[in-house]
């Protein structure tokens, strides 16, 4: 069953004081009159254990003016293009044409960024030559010099594309869980049978023009390959470092100690209410007709859990990058998808269309991301072999828009050369997606309100 951590009223307004924290002050989102907006907390910096890297938060700049470029909002589609290279019976750029499938469709991509033969490299390893050799072929010393810096070898892997049902209006907010199930199912058999070959299997989604989707038609990739991408080996560092340093799972921590947190402060909130209702407020402070409790600090403010179920959690990561970036969290060690039993996959569909119908009602628009699960590395031709204990299953999610449905985070500046910086506090990102969900919930159970037919 799913078990949402919604507030019961539809979260912090437009004139809400910074919370615990140091949530970002709303009331910076719109200038004043003199046109200077409210200044925001002092900016801080958070580690990523994860990632290995710092992150500065910043979220007075949320509120600074905005003149730069503005994205496209996606409009309605058709349940069927004939355009499109997706849509069951259509024939793709390839000239391969689709089956009339329905449910889930799995092919390789005709244009694949990694291939099965390894490429012709003038540097390849097999072709390197010593220094020695370089010098006495060149006695300039250029080859030697070039052999000491400028290294190659052959990236070889397959990828595929997941079309997640035949309907060209959908997502995975709006299929049903039962589609939803079955896109789960997939994603897990296809890691089991590219695992047997390859050390690394990515499974992701592009979402959105915004995030360079190529087409509006549902689907993800996969690419499978023969290396361990970069930012796959750092988390394979930092979770083997966790564990030979603390004797636990990075990630198995990191959820429950989010699971209590969210639980100390729904009960915080809980008391602080009824300190409010009794007329009373530890230390005399009262925002907006809540209570506070002085809780301020790293790691002790707001919760940061958007969605939890009995198997699974959703977080607003402490040390989040994008401004509503989220990380999907196995309750108990697992660090497969294949090795998830049937409960574990009925409820991760359910929190992942509880997750997204919290980012499309953020802005009550289609909210574009990048979505990307990160399973245990290492090629297995036994399927079944144990997984190495430090690596936990997981899916991050990475959303571009940062205060309305045309306004998008730039990655550029300081960004691109020094260090990455977020504009909004996570604890703020987490309070206004479970605000979002709960508007989401709300629209789902109110009876239709209008004229009584005559």
């Amino acid at each position: 069953m799913l078990v949402s951590v919604f507030p019961s009223d539809d979260g912090p307004g437009p004139d809400d004081q910074p919370g615990p924290g140091g949530d970002c002050d709303r009331r910076g989102e719109t200038p004043s009159p003199n046109g200077q907006a409210a200044a925001g907390p002092a900016a801080h910096r958070r580690h990523d254990p994860l990632g290995d890297r710092w992150i500065i938060v910043s979220a007075g700049r949320v509120a600074r003016p905005w003149r730069g470029g503005q994205e496209v909002v996606a409009t309605a589609v058709g349940t069927y293009d004939p355009e499109c290279h997706l849509c069951p019976g259509n024939v793709r750029a390839s000239g391969k044409a689709n089956p009339d499938y329905d449910g889930v469709y799995v092919f390789d991509n005709d244009f694949p960024a990694l291939r099965p033969e390894p490429a012709d490299l003038a540097a390849s390893p097999d072709q390197a030559v010593s220094p020695d050799q370089a010098v006495s072929a060149d006695p300039s010393g250029l080859d030697a010099r070039a052999a000491g810096l400028l290294h190659a070898e052959p990236g070889i892997g397959t990828c595929r594309v997941v079309c997640f049902d035949p309907g060209h209006d959908q997502s995975l907010a709006s299929l049903g869980l039962d589609r939803v199930r079955a896109v789960v199912d997939t994603w897990a058999d296809q890691e089991r049978e590219l695992g047997r070959t390859w050390n690394w299997v990515q499974i992701f989604e592009n979402r959105g023009a915004a995030m360079g989707a190529s087409s509006p038609h549902p689907h993800g990739q996969i690419w499978a390959s023969s290396f361990l991408p970069d930012l796959a080996a750092v988390e394979d560092r930092t979770q083997r470092d966790h564990l030979r340093s603390r004797g636990t799972s990075l990630l198995v921590d990191y959820a429950a100690l989010e699971a209590e947190l969210a639980a100390a402060d729904d009960g915080a909130s809980t008391a602080a209410a009824s300190r409010v209702a009794a007329g009373k407020a530890t230390n005399g402070k009262v925002a907006n007709g809540k209570a506070t409790d002085g809780v301020d600090g790293p790691g002790r403010s707001a919760s940061r859990v958007v969605v939890a179920n009995d198997h699974w959690l959703v977080v607003v990561p402490y040390w989040a990058f994008w401004p509503f970036e989220t990380l999907v969290l196995p309750r108990r060690p697992v660090g497969l998808l294949q090795h998830l039993t049937d409960a574990e996959r009925d409820a991760l569909a359910q929190a992942l269309r509880s997750l997204l119908s919290c980012y499309d009602a953020l802005f009550d628009s289609p909210f574009p991301y990048s979505m990307g699960w990160h399973a245990a590395p290492g090629a297995r031709p036994d399927p079944d072999a144990p997984v190495p204990a430090h690596w936990q299953l997981h899916a991050h999610f990475h959303p571009p828009l940062l205060r309305s449905p045309t306004v998008r985070k730039h990655l550029v500046g300081y960004e691109m050369f020094a260090g990455v910086l977020r504009d909004i506090t996570p604890e703020d990102a987490a309070a206004r997606l479970r605000a979002a969900g709960a508007r989401a919930e709300k629209r789902t159970t109110e009876p239709t309100r209008g004229l009584t037919p005559g």
